[in-house]
C-alpha cells in the first residue's frame, strides 16, 4: 500500500510587500510605501481566473502573505482590514483562505478566524540570540512575541501552521528546544496542523550574506522532528527547497509527510520555482508515495470553522470523495 504525501494546492495573494522588519536574509520586504497594496479588484480579477482552470489544476488555498505595517502605524487599521476583505472575497469565490501576515493583536486574530479555514506563523527559533544578529533589525521576531500568537491561535481554536527557518545562525539544541515547546503547546489546546522545516536558500535580495542551508542537515532536522512532533502534526518541506531529488526522498523516509502548498511563485523565495506537480509524482511513486491534494484545513477542525467556511471545506471534501 503506498504511503500519502499531501500538498495543498494553493495561490498566494500578497496585500503588500512592505514591511517594518529587516530581516537580513529577508527576499520579499519592500520600504513602506514603496509599492501599492493590492486592491479588491485586482485580487477579484485574478479569483476569477483561478475559478476557471480545469480540474487537475484546482486551487482550493488562498494564501494570504502578507509584509507588517507596524502597530502603531496610522496605516495599521486600513492595512488589517484590506486583509480582512481579501479574506471575504477569496470565500466569495469559493476558494479558503489561509493567513500569515506576521505578529497580529489578539483582536486581530479573533476578527481573522472568522474568515480563514487555517492561519500560520513561522516561530523560526526560540533562540533569543538572533535579536543580536540576522533579527537585530526586526521587532516583530522577537520570539516571545511569536509565542503569544501561538498560544493565543491554541486558546481561540484557529487551526495553526508554524515551523522552524534552519541556517539562520542557530544550533541543533535550538532546533530541539523549539520543537519540543511546539510539541508541548500542541499538546495543551491541540492546534498545531503542520510544522515547515524550511531550509534557507540565498537569494537576489538580502540585505546580508547568509550561507545556504546544507541539505544533508535537513534530513537530521527531519529524523529530531519526527522523534519529538506528535504523530498528528504533519511535517512539511517545501520541495522547491531541497537541492536534489534523493535529498527529498530522504526527508520523506526519515519523516516528512506534507510538501506545502505548491504554487505558481514561492514569493517569501522568488528564486526557487516549485517543480511542476507531475515531476514529483514521477519522483514519488516509484519509492512507493502517492502524491495526494488536502485542504488548508483538517476535517477533525471543520467543527472549528464558522458556518460559512465550514460549508465551503465540506463542499472541496465531498467533490474529493466522488473522484475516488
Amino acid at each position: 500500500m503506498k504511503r500519502s504525501i499531501t500538498y495543498s494546492p494553493a495561490y498566494t495573494l500578497v496585500p503588500t510587500y512592505e514591511c517594518f522588519n529587516r530581516c537580513a536574509y529577508c527576499n520579499f520586504r519592500q520600504e513602506p510605501g514603496a509599492s501599492p497594496w493590492l486592491s479588491l479588484e485586482t485580487a477579484a480579477g485574478v479569483l476569477r481566473s483561478l475559478q476557471l482552470l480545469p480540474p487537475a489544476r484546482r486551487i482550493s488555498e488562498i494564501l494570504l502573505l502578507s509584509g507588517e505595517v507596524h502597530p502603531e502605524s496610522p496605516r495599521r487599521s486600513a492595512w488589517f482590514e484590506r486583509i480582512y476583505d481579501l479574506c471575504e472575497l477569496a470565500i466569495a469565490y469559493g476558494f479558503l483562505p489561509h493567513t500569515n501576515a506576521g505578529i497580529l493583536s489578539y483582536a486581530e486574530m479573533t476578527k481573522l478566524k472568522s474568515v480563514n479555514a487555517s492561519m500560520g506563523l513561522m516561530l523560526e527559533q526560540l533562540a533569543p540570540k538572533l535579536g543580536d544578529t540576522v533579527h537585530r533589525h526586526a521587532p516583530s521576531k522577537d520570539p516571545a512575541l511569536r509565542w503569544q500568537q501561538l498560544e493565543w491561535a491554541g486558546t481561540l481554536q484557529i487551526p495553526f501552521t508554524t515551523g522552524l527557518l534552519l541556517g539562520i545562525g542557530e544550533t541543533q539544541a535550538d532546533w530541539r528546544e523549539t520543537l519540543s515547546a511546539i510539541a508541548s503547546l500542541h499538546q495543551r489546546w491541540h492546534h498545531i496542523q503542520e510544522v515547515i522545516l524550511q531550509p534557507y536558500r540565498p537569494g537576489f535580495q538580502q540585505s546580508e550574506s547568509v550561507e545556504s542551508f546544507p541539505s544533508r542537515q535537513l534530513v537530521k532536522a527531519v529524523e529530531l522532528a519526527r522523534n519529538i512532533l506528535p504523530d498528528a502534526i504533519a511535517l512539511q518541506i517545501p520541495p522547491n527547497l531541497v537541492d536534489s531529488p534523493q535529498i527529498l526522498l530522504d526527508c520523506l523516509s526519515a519523516g516528512a509527510t506534507d510538501l506545502g502548498g505548491i504554487c505558481p511563485k514561492d514569493e517569501v523565495n522568488p528564486d526557487y520555482v516549485h517543480p511542476a506537480l507531475a515531476s514529483i509524482a514521477a519522483l514519488l511513486e516509484p519509492a512507493g508515495w502517492e502524491l495526494v491534494p488536502r485542504l488548508p484545513v483538517q476535517p477533525n477542525y471543520y467543527a472549528w470553522l464558522s458556518p460559512q467556511l465550514a460549508s465551503v471545506a465540506e463542499q472541496y471534501s465531498n467533490v474529493k470523495a466522488s473522484q475516488r
